[in-house]
């Protein structure tokens, strides 16, 4: 937990708290880390993956899809404790894929209050929204095993969201349930 700070943004690969990297989460609770951006699918459930730290008021803001699991993050956000940036699932996948690159065009939320403050384009007659990259100072993910190369091995659903947020953050901390040679 040396690579992790109070204020970072990391990025969280969990499924609506499934598939969370909760021994480490925990140990960012035990830390006492604090005034957190995340980046996560959910927010969680209170007692699973980044619900974990919502639950402790841990976490400053959220870059998410929903928060519909969690109704502590829902009172949170209503009592101004935790500032939520809500994303089109596809979208905020599409923005973390482009964490090296400069963004990407999307049509979703086009002539809806989501392209406010958002740079448009035409292209070939269509408007398109340009979505900002999403990227993080540490990328928290759960695998099902690890080479000793480091290579991941995610079983099922598990990769979800995990192996895109691998590559859009600085330092990426993997818990894995297995070791095994290359």
């Amino acid at each position: 937990l040396t690579k992790i700070h109070d204020g970072q943004t990391i990025m969280f690969g969990d499924w609506h708290g499934e598939f969370a990297a909760d021994e480490i989460i925990d140990g960012m609770l035990e830390k006492g880390i604090k005034d957190i951006h995340a980046i996560a699918v959910s927010a969680g459930m209170p007692d699973q993956g980044v619900g974990k730290l919502i639950r402790e008021k841990r976490v400053k803001s959220l870059v998410t899809t929903h928060i519909a699991l969690n109704p502590l993050a829902r009172d949170q956000m209503f009592a101004g404790e935790l500032d939520i940036e809500f994303c089109p699932q596809g979208t905020w996948s599409e923005r973390i894929r482009c964490g090296g690159l400069g963004g990407c065009l999307t049509p979703t939320g086009v002539g809806t209050e989501v392209e406010n403050g958002k740079q448009k384009l035409t292209i070939n007659g269509k408007e398109y929204l340009l979505e900002m990259p999403l990227h993080a100072d540490v990328s928290l993910i759960k695998a099902t095993k690890a080479d000793t190369a480091g290579n991941l091995y995610f079983h099922l659903n598990s990769r979800a969201t995990n192996s895109t947020m691998a590559f859009a953050g600085d330092f990426v901390i993997a818990e894995v349930e297995e070791i095994v040679e290359v």
